[in-house]
């Protein structure tokens, strides 16, 4: 079946390598139990400017989506993310002065006027994960008490993407806005982990 529209439940698991960061994005039911596998995303490490593709699979035979950042290793960056033919979906980009006691995010569809903004949802917990990073060696240590992000535009809640309890970055995100546009949820999701350092 892949990636439709009608899913509203992902499961989204990062795989460490040694060159690259790879997620695997499973359709989840209710419970969050895993289903069929709708992408899988590739980044290269130490990338001046950011760029990752979704595949159909593991083949890497057929692009889904893609994102990429528009400057070269700016904090601030707006990042595009196009679907496989080219056309621009949307975009996100991270708030970086709001982000220094809470991360926040800002996500754009394209020919949408408003933003939905992301941010964790506990700030006692997102100044937790501050002070985690600045404690020695932790960079070998992942921090892995659950966090969560909730993205609302309005007042009304669109997705939220809940880190799950463990030493492997697992995520699920929810899409509770029925018009968003999968592939930028999912966007969103996977850079979340992949550039939340930034």
């Amino acid at each position: 079946m892949g990636l439709t529209q009608t899913q509203h439940r992902f499961l989204v698991r990062q795989k460490v390598t040694p060159m690259a960061n790879r997620y695997l994005v499973h359709a989840a039911g209710v419970d969050g139990e895993e289903g069929e596998l709708v992408a899988f995303a590739h980044q290269k490490r130490m990338a001046l400017k950011e760029h990752v593709t979704f595949y159909t699979d593991e083949s890497r035979r057929q692009v889904l989506f893609t994102f990429k950042a528009r400057q070269v290793m700016d904090l601030g960056a707006t990042y595009d993310v196009h679907g496989a033919s080219g056309t621009r979906l949307g975009g996100f980009r991270k708030n970086f002065g709001a982000s220094l006691l809470r991360s926040t995010w800002h996500l754009s569809r394209e020919g949408a006027e408003g933003e939905t903004t992301g941010q964790e949802r506990s700030e006692g917990l997102a100044l937790l994960r501050r002070a985690w990073e600045f404690l020695p060696f932790t960079d070998l240590l992942p921090f892995v008490v659950p966090y969560h992000f909730d993205f609302t535009e309005s007042g009304r809640s669109v997705m939220s993407v809940e880190k799950l309890f463990g030493l492997r970055d697992r995520y699920v995100l929810d899409i509770a806005d029925p018009e968003l546009d999968r592939r930028l949820a999912i966007a969103q999701a996977v850079a979340l982990d992949a550039l939340q350092s930034r």
